[in-house]
C-alpha cells in the first residue's frame, strides 16, 4: 500500500458506565512506520488500540489497510493486526510453548503440520526455539513476552500492537525485545510510558489526553512538549 495501513476518523466511544474515554481521535500509520503512543493511564491508549482490530467498536471511521473495521470484515482485519498484550499471561495457555504459537494457525484452518512449521519459523525469529517444549509458565517474562509475539507473528499479520511492551522486563529483556522489533518489517503501534524505549524504535509519537490525541509529531518533540520524561540515551532506530 501506498497510502495509510490504519485511518482512523473522528473516532469516539464512550464505556456503558458513562465515561468518555474516546473523543474524534484522528490518526494514520504509514506501511513500515512505528509510532509510540503516550498519555497518562485513563488517557485513552489501550482504548483506542482496541478499536484497530474491532474488539471494541465507537463512533466514526476506522480503516485497516483499506478495509472499514465493521462484522463483515473482522475476521481478515483480526489477520492483518497482531495484538501483544502487556500482560503475557493473558495469551499464553496451552501446555507447551509451541501449542500455543501453533494455535492461531490450527483455528484458521491449517493442518497440524502446517501450523506446527508456521509456530517454529515464528518461534526462530523471536530466538525462542530451544524453548518450544517448555510450559509457558516456566518461562521468564522476557522469555513471556517474545512467545506471545511469536504466537502473533504466526498469523503473519501486516500491522504490529504492542501493549506496554517492556512491562516487568529486566534490561537485558528490553534490550532483547528491543533488537527484535527493529528488525521486523510490519508497521507497529507501541503504547508505552518507556520514553527511552520509544526514541529507540520509533520516529514519531502521539499523545493522548482525557481522550483526545493532542500532539502528533517526531518522538522527542512530542516528550519535550508534554514533558513526558527525560530524552536521553536512547538508541538509533537504525541501530
Amino acid at each position: 500500500m501506498t497510502g495509510p495501513v490504519i485511518e482512523v476518523r473522528d473516532l469516539s466511544f464512550r464505556y456503558p458506565d458513562g465515561t468518555q474515554a474516546l473523543r474524534g481521535v484522528n490518526f494514520e500509520l504509514y506501511p513500515g512506520e512505528t509510532v509510540a503512543l503516550f498519555g497518562a493511564n485513563g488517557s485513552g491508549k489501550t482504548t483506542f488500540v482496541l478499536h484497530l482490530n474491532g474488539l471494541l467498536r465507537g463512533e466514526g471511521v476506522v480503516r485497516v489497510c483499506g478495509l472499514a473495521v465493521n462484522g463483515v470484515n473482522l475476521s481478515l482485519i483480526r489477520r492483518k493486526v497482531g495484538l501483544v498484550f502487556q500482560d503475557s499471561d493473558e495469551q499464553l495457555f496451552m501446555p507447551t510453548v509451541l501449542e500455543d504459537v501453533a494455535f492461531g494457525p490450527l483455528n484458521r484452518g491449517l493442518s497440524r503440520e502446517q501450523a506446527v512449521d508456521i509456530a517454529r519459523e515464528a518461534l526462530a525469529e523471536t530466538g525462542m526455539s530451544e524453548s518450544a517444549a517448555r510450559a509457558p509458565y516456566h518461562l521468564s517474562a522476557g522469555e513471556k513476552r517474545r512467545a506471545a509475539l511469536a504466537g502473533v507473528l504466526a498469523m503473519r499479520p501486516e500491522i504490529l500492537i504492542l501493549d506496554e511492551p517492556t512491562t516487568f522486563l529486566d534490561p537485558p529483556g528490553r534490550r532483547d525485545l528491543l533488537h527484535l522489533l527493529q528488525r521486523l518489517s510490519q508497521s507497529k503501534i507501541v503504547v508505552t510510558h518507556d520514553t527511552s524505549f520509544a526514541a529507540s524504535i520509533a520516529t514519531r509519537a502521539v499523545f493522548f489526553h482525557k481522550g483526545r490525541l493532542e500532539g502528533d509529531g517526531p518522538v522527542e518533540q512530542v516528550i519535550e512538549r508534554f514533558g513526558w520524561g527525560p530524552y536521553a540515551g536512547a538508541e538509533s532506530p537504525a541501530s
